[in-house]
């Protein structure tokens, strides 16, 4: 059984993320907006280039229709290299002082793999979401840490080393499999006292293009554990090495694709785009309640 006993606990969780207190609500699909204070990541790498410009690009997200702000300071491209902690520090924490100053209502979540990271932003800022890509498995402490912290971690799928993640990986199953992985972190998370936890099957890390689409069409088997979902498609390779394209002409092509996520019952998407998402996702619930 791929679901634990100490897993059931979730089973009948309300479809809400509580953050400090204050209740996510996940009765409809969400939008969390991509900003990168990287000069390296494979799309908008070198875009922010200042204050101006992260106060811009936060406030037109928020305006498009934003829930959430994901602010990472660390690129997970190919063949990109993990800076330092304190590298990791001196870009991430700025940026999230700076958001946090000018929009204190902003829901904030912050791509780190570092615990470390983690407590240091929220002693500036206060509690925000953890999002980590590396399913704890770059950093021993993160899952213990964030049960101190009570704050809602997402939880990416990602196979063998952080270090090797877009290589290439067989699967005896790709479902079956990254259930079992979602299983065991989610029992380890639970222990640690975690109590909100959102999975990623991690669209890219670890699986050729081929996996990514056996993935997503296979995308609602992750329902089993009422656990809110998250996926991350935005301009990926599995979308413009099919059409041919590029990162930048894979807007579209993006939409498409989000558009099967929230069919299959995805309630967040995680893009760099935020107002093609929310009209996407305004579309796709009036279809299903045509459908019902």
């Amino acid at each position: 059984m791929l679901i634990t006993q100490s897993a059931n606990k979730f089973l009948k969780r309300k479809r809400t993320i509580n953050l400090d207190g204050n209740l996510i609500d996940l009765s409809s699909p969400i939008v969390a907006g991509i900003i990168n204070v990287t000069p390296d990541s494979f799309y908008d790498g070198g875009v922010v280039k200042d204050k101006r410009d992260l106060l811009r690009r936060t406030d037109k997200m928020l305006t498009d229709g934003a829930t959430i702000i994901d602010i990472g300071a660390v690129s997970t491209r190919p063949g990109a290299k993990l800076p330092s902690t304190k590298i990791e520090l001196d870009r991430l924490l700025p940026a999230v002082k700076l958001v946090r100053k000018r929009f204190p209502d902003a829901i904030i979540s912050i791509d780190t793999f570092r615990s470390w990271v983690a407590v240091k932003v929220m002693e500036e800022i206060g509690p925000v979401i953890v999002n980590d890509i590396s399913g704890g498995a770059l950093d021993s402490k993160m899952f213990e840490t964030i049960g101190r912290l009570q704050v809602p971690y997402i939880l990416s799928h990602i196979p063998g080393s952080p270090l090797s993640m877009h290589e290439n990986q067989e699967y005896d199953d790709i479902i079956h499999d990254i259930s079992v992985y979602f299983s065991k972190k989610v029992r380890k998370l639970t222990k640690a006292g975690v109590t909100d936890v959102i999975i990623d099957p991690g669209f890219g890390f670890g699986k050729d293009t081929a996996q990514n689409y056996e993935l997503l069409n296979r995308l609602d088997s992750f329902k089993v554990f009422q656990l809110p979902v998250m996926v991350g498609l935005s301009r990926k390779s599995m979308i413009w090495k099919i059409l041919d394209s590029s990162p930048k002409e894979a807007l579209n092509g993006t939409s498409v694709l989000n558009s099967m996520a929230l069919l299959a019952g995805v309630d967040i998407l995680r893009v760099h785009d935020v107002k093609e998402a929310v009209e996407t996702i305004k579309l796709v619930q009036k279809l299903k309640i045509t459908l019902e």
